[in-house]
């Protein structure tokens, strides 16, 4: 694969986001909040409440996640925050200093090319660089016929995430302790 760049979302590139949200086949439903808190209480169920909710983090200078670039073009996203930022996860409640990795979304020329490996990496990076000790993950097993956005766990145990629990019918949680 060639050079690729990973930028953390700011308002310097939101508008790289929206394109990408807005491509064909992107998260332009969702804008990303299905686990994420809302902000000033938008309706959850509006997907410009979504955006706007969204926009407010990004406003506010709170981590929503990383932006992949091909060149000048923005290809592939995953959100990566404080896990307090998002709804209940049902993580390890007992470890401090967690960070959650939640989705995924990769431009279909693109996908299964390593991409969500290179996104993982990045992540740690950009989690630890943040004061993260720990990132938490959710994914489901392969071929969940759901909550695929979220990966699946057999890359992240590939990736040296431990399984703590299962949440529900098909997610699982997952951590792995970053280097600091």
């Amino acid at each position: 694969m060639e050079v690729l760049r990973f930028v953390a979302v700011d308002r310097s590139n939101w508008r790289d986001l929206e394109q990408l949200f807005e491509s064909k086949g992107g998260p332009h439903n969702c804008w990303c909040m299905v686990w994420r808190n809302m902000v000033n209480g938008g309706d959850r169920s509006n997907k410009m409440d979504k955006k706007a909710s969204l926009k407010s983090y990004v406003d506010n200078e709170l981590p929503i996640g990383l932006l992949c670039y091909r060149h000048s073009e923005p290809i592939a996203w995953c959100s990566v925050a404080p896990r307090n930022s998002y709804r209940e996860l049902h993580g390890e409640s007992t470890i401090q200093g967690v960070w959650a990795l939640v989705c995924f979304f990769i431009k279909k020329e693109y996908r299964e090319t390593g991409m969500v490996q290179l996104l993982i990496h990045e992540a740690e990076k950009y989690a630890g660089k943040n004061g993260a000790q720990y990132l938490e993950a959710y994914p489901v097993d392969t071929g969940s016929p759901s909550y695929r956005f979220m990966g699946y766990k057999s890359t992240f145990e590939k990736l040296g995430f431990n399984f703590r629990h299962k949440v529900g019918k098909r997610r699982n949680v997952m951590v792995k302790q970053l280097q600091q």
